[in-house]
């Protein structure tokens, strides 16, 4: 637990500094995060992250994030929606393979890169909006209250299984602390710093403290499906990336479909 707060305190103040300076440095922070996600991903699955069908899903997951990383017009590259040509070339893949690539390789491929590919294209792309910075920062605090506030009301008066055969040590006790500790932080810094309306401050505290732990049962879900404890080694005491940006990566989307990204 020493560990997982220190290194907690030292990447979170590393991570709001990067969203402070936005522009590419902080395009690069997610373009990396988003590069090492899908490794892990592909990792887990029990697929080749650098063989061809995994470059593949590089190509997919990167033509998504692109045109919403701050650095992509300096290139003058555009990005033509490549799902099509992946999909094809990963059947013709799994042919010449002699289906020693198959289906559920194809699907799982494109499942990492869609998901990964998503869920951090709208997280760069929220920086990108005009109140970009402080909107950024609303979410990923309501996400680390709702991560926060589950856990110490659950270790503190959880009783009750939230979903067990997902992730047995989540109580409901705790999902229901973790709401209320991403409504009271969201509308406090909103109040103090921010100038969103009271109704997207809710939203965003909802969508972070319900959809929030759903992305945490996503991933586990996969963990256990794949028999493996983290997703990665990469951040001492957290895992990896997919164990740390779980929620990330559902709640930019479902917040871009909610008009709010």
């Amino acid at each position: 637990m020493k560990q997982r707060i220190i290194t907690g305190l030292i990447g979170g103040a590393g991570f709001l500094l990067l969203i402070y300076a936005g522009g590419a440095w902080y395009s690069l922070l997610v373009f990396l995060l988003a590069v090492i996600g899908l490794f892990e991903f592909m990792r887990m699955a029990g697929l080749q992250p650098l063989h061809a069908a995994g470059i593949l899903g590089y190509v997919l997951m990167v033509s998504i994030l692109w045109p919403s990383l701050a650095f992509s017009s300096w290139l003058n590259i555009s990005m033509p929606d490549l799902m099509l040509p992946v999909l094809l070339l990963l059947l013709i893949y799994s042919v010449l393979r002699k289906n020693q690539f198959h289906i559920e390789h194809i699907a799982l491929t494109l499942v990492g890169a869609l998901y990964i590919g998503y869920g951090f294209t709208y997280m760069a792309a929220a920086r990108n909006l005009p109140d970009g910075f402080m909107l950024t920062v609303l979410v990923i605090l309501a996400i680390w209250s709702t991560d926060s506030g589950a856990y110490f009301v659950g270790k503190a008066i959880g009783k009750r299984k939230l979903w067990p055969e997902i992730s047995p040590n989540k109580t409901i006790e705790g999902s229901i602390g973790g709401l209320l500790a991403a409504v009271i932080v969201v509308l406090s810094v909103n109040a103090l710093l921010g100038n969103l309306t009271l109704a997207q401050a809710l939203t965003i505290a909802f969508v972070a403290g319900i959809v929030g732990q759903l992305g945490d049962l996503v991933e586990s879900a996969f963990k256990r499906h794949f028999h493996v404890k983290d997703s990665g080694q990469l951040i001492p005491g957290h895992g990896g990336v997919l164990d740390r940006f779980d929620s990330f990566l559902l709640v930019f989307p479902v917040l871009h479909l909610l008009g709010i990204v």
